[in-house]
């Protein structure tokens, strides 16, 4: 713990400082996009574009090294992979309910092998480990501007649209009666999830992104305190800041994955409180 700290406050490691900056970054995206997905039970959709985004980032890589589009980012193939999947599991959940599991394996399946073929395809060596287990050590200057952005819009969207929000969440007969668009709420949050992954994704990877979008939420339901969508937000964040320092000090103290530790942290917990729950 104290040689951790003595890094993190040496200014020749300014990449543990970001990474620490990441993690309490993240925390408010995953605390309060995922308090929305485990309310509303929409984590296979949320799951299904995690995992689509690997396409983006597989097709983007190939189209810049191959020189079709030059300096093509990966973060901007993972965005656009990433909107189209939700455009389509949204289409799909809103019209043809019945269909609804199929879409998603299909997406799901279809974006990670779409990855793995470019990634195989592209010139030179592509580790794709780095894009599904993350490495947020790597974090940079901009991604922390980016996560600082995306979190202003999140917190002011979910501040403004709050009662709509909750209305739609638990009762979407009573928000329709109530002339709340419970379908564009229902499209925005996806294309907000979507793009939030597609930044997380540099935290703890695109396989593991989903398990921080519910873990922590999850966690924060037991809490008697939480008695609300707005405590859960608020429980989410805090426990999700706590799980993402306890993965970073961990990681770094045993030379471990940060992302991989992280999400071990937050499912030891969870299932602690989940026995603790049943017990009682």
């Amino acid at each position: 713990m104290t040689s951790f700290f003595s890094v993190f406050f040496n200014p020749e490691f300014p990449f543990i400082r970001n990474a620490f900056f990441a993690g309490l970054l993240s925390s408010i995206l995953f605390g309060v996009i995922g308090s929305l997905v485990t309310a509303r039970r929409i984590a296979s959709l949320a799951g299904a574009v995690s995992h689509a985004v690997l396409g983006g980032i597989g097709m983007a890589l190939f189209l810049s090294a191959a020189n079709i589009i030059p300096n093509f980012p990966p973060l901007l193939g993972a965005l656009i992979f990433a909107a189209l999947s939700a455009c389509v599991i949204g289409f799909v959940s809103l019209k043809a309910k019945q269909r609804e599991d199929t879409v998603i394996n299909a997406i799901w399946a279809i974006g990670m092998s779409i990855g793995v073929v470019f990634m195989a395809k592209t010139p030179g060596y592509t580790d794709p480990s780095t894009y599904l287990f993350g490495n947020i050590l790597l974090i940079s200057t901009r991604d922390l501007l980016f996560l600082a952005v995306l979190d202003c819009v999140v917190i002011a969207l979910a501040w403004r649209f709050y009662p709509q929000i909750e209305a739609s969440s638990f009762d979407e007969e009573f928000a329709r009666v109530r002339r709340v668009p419970v379908t564009a709420v229902f499209l925005i949050l996806l294309l907000i999830t979507a793009t939030a992954i597609v930044l997380l994704q540099s935290f703890v990877g695109v396989v593991m992104v989903i398990a921080m979008l519910t873990l922590p939420a999850g966690t924060a339901s037991f809490v008697k305190s939480v008695k609300s969508l707005s405590a859960m937000m608020l429980a989410s964040c805090v426990f999700s800041a706590l799980f993402s320092v306890v993965g970073l000090v961990l990681g770094w103290m045993f030379d471990l994955p940060v992302g991989a530790v992280t999400v071990i942290t937050a499912g030891a917990v969870f299932l602690i409180a989940s026995a603790v729950r049943a017990r009682r």
